[in-house]
């Protein structure tokens, strides 16, 4: 009994505020997330970054190695979007890539692995979560423009905010105090807004091919926990680290990969990542509490 009052305690908070978003959503269309979106990206993501690598009591090994286990993930994801895809007969793989490789740990992962699993498991979310904040800007933008762009990342906030940890991890350097502080009060701001933007997202984002979508977010919301599993066994992993691992492979289409989509990939492919997005995100209604269940009943 008390793994079910742990896992309500765990996705209660993070389902409520996403709700309330999609109520806002629903109740005025037009409201305008502009400033989340602004506040998040270049305030929020990066004071989030900071304090989670660097003052949640992870150590650089740990950063380094699930950095990498979650590395082989993606490499893992990607064959499996190359292949889900070619058998949809897509025409432009490449561009309908990110939704499959790229989950949405950031959204939704940290958070829950903060309630999960205490301030250490939002450490290794964090870590994992900064490879994904790379990605998005790098692989990401290179797949939907069919070009790479160093501008993108090097106009990012949060990529200097991931340099700046890992130099804090590397020396085993302590944040002075008020900026510790401040980054806390900043990232607690940053988890309500994001996740409630979310939810306002999900009221904007259609679906255009029911088939195509639920086929496709099978990869990720139901072969990704499979492909952390693997990795959980095969690197002989445990702890609360493991649990964390497994939680963000499980998560849904990060709805970064359709902000990105929309300013550099064609129309047709930006629907078609929206409509992964969205069944992705609600068929993780029902995944991703038996993965939490499973991550808090076997890696504590």
């Amino acid at each position: 009994m008390e793994i079910y009052l742990k896992l309500f305690e765990v996705l209660f908070p993070v389902f409520f505020v996403v709700g309330i978003g999609y109520y806002l959503g629903k109740k005025n269309p037009k409201i305008d997330i502009t400033f989340i979106t602004n506040f998040a990206v270049n305030i929020g993501t990066p004071a989030m970054i900071l304090y989670s690598l660097t003052s949640t009591g992870i150590t650089f090994e740990i950063f380094r190695n699930y950095f990498w286990y979650y590395l082989i993930a993606i490499a893992a994801f990607t064959i499996i979007g190359i292949i889900f895809l070619f058998f949809l007969k897509t025409k432009d793989i490449i561009r309908e890539l990110p939704p499959f490789i790229m989950p949405n740990t950031g959204n939704i992962g940290m958070p829950i692995c903060l309630f999960a699993y205490g301030l250490q498991g939002l450490g290794v979310a964090a870590s994992i979560g900064a490879l994904i904040v790379l990605f998005h800007f790098t692989v990401g933008v290179f797949l939907a423009d069919r070009k790479f762009n160093i501008d993108v990342i090097l106009k990012n906030p949060p990529f200097y905010a991931i340099i700046v940890s890992v130099i804090f991890l590397y020396f085993k350097t302590e944040l002075p105090t008020f900026i510790e502080n401040t980054t806390f009060l900043l990232m607690y701001a940053t988890i309500f807004l994001i996740l409630m933007s979310l939810g306002i997202a999900l009221t904007r984002l259609k679906v255009f091919s029911l088939k195509k979508a639920f086929i496709s977010s099978i990869a990720r919301v139901i072969l990704g926990p499979i492909v952390g599993l693997l990795l959980i066994k095969y690197f002989k992993l445990e702890g609360f680290a493991a649990g964390v691992l497994l939680i963000q492979c499980s998560m849904p289409s990060a709805v970064l990969t359709y902000l990105v989509g929309s300013i550099y990939s064609p129309k047709k492919i930006v629907d078609s990542v929206a409509s992964m997005i969205v069944v992705s995100t609600v068929m993780s209604i029902v995944t991703i509490p038996i993965v939490v269940f499973f991550a808090l009943k076997y890696f504590n």
